[in-house]
């Protein structure tokens, strides 16, 4: 471009010649010439930090999404562990001993069931979780089971009946005494009766008492 005029320049395009300056007289123009390059500096950058600015913006939010939430510690967490059950477990009420008055109806049994173990509640069986027993032994936690059965003078037919009907029983009262930490023991008046339920069922307590009906 031409310069006409005292005083006057003009500026070359920047990328030509970058920082051209026409002097007219004492007139220094050094300062327009920096500003407008300035200005072209800042125009020619600001879509290339634009750019860069989208570029990263993206990849922000994808880390963000990806990233998992920590959960929140739980009501049950804010508490220690409970402790482990103590030693001695307390027990069921039912399982306490309550005396009952004996069934009756039978004069020897009853009297064997009162002295044999002994009885601690004399004249009373022994009512354990619903379950009524003969006898609850004097000084220790043992229940008795009293069978004053003339089991000797049954026939085979019939001492297998009440061999096999008797144990079914025992099992039961025995896992009820168990249960509630008592011992469990079976009085029978003879030997031959011993022998009987012993070979139904080894793991049964059983005692002869010599009880007579």
């Amino acid at each position: 471009m031409a310069v006409m005029g005292t005083g006057l320049c003009v500026l070359a395009a920047p990328e030509i010649i970058a920082g051209a300056v026409l002097v007219v007289g004492v007139l220094v123009v050094g300062v327009a010439i920096k500003e407008a390059l300035d200005a072209y500096a800042l125009s020619g950058s600001r879509p290339e930090e634009e750019e860069v600015t989208l570029l990263a913006k993206p990849a922000s939010r994808e880390s963000s999404s990806n990233r998992k939430p920590q959960p929140e510690p739980a009501g049950q967490d804010w508490f220690s562990p409970t402790p482990p059950d103590s030693p001695e477990k307390e027990r069921h009420p039912r399982c306490e001993p309550v005396p009952v008055p004996h069934l009756g109806g039978d004069a020897a049994h009853d009297r064997c069931a009162d002295q044999f173990p002994p009885n601690r509640f004399p004249g009373k069986d022994v009512l354990v979780k619903g379950k009524r027993f003969d006898a609850l032994q004097v000084g220790v936690r043992v229940l008795w089971e009293i069978k004053t059965d003339q089991f000797d003078t049954y026939s085979d037919f019939l001492q297998g009946q009440v061999v096999r009907q008797q144990v079914a029983t025992m099992r039961e009262e025995r896992s009820i005494a168990t249960e509630c930490g008592y011992g469990f023991v079976v009085g029978v008046s003879t030997e031959a009766h011993k022998e009987a339920l012993v070979e139904e069922e080894a793991t049964l307590n059983i005692v002869v008492t010599g009880c007579k009906r």
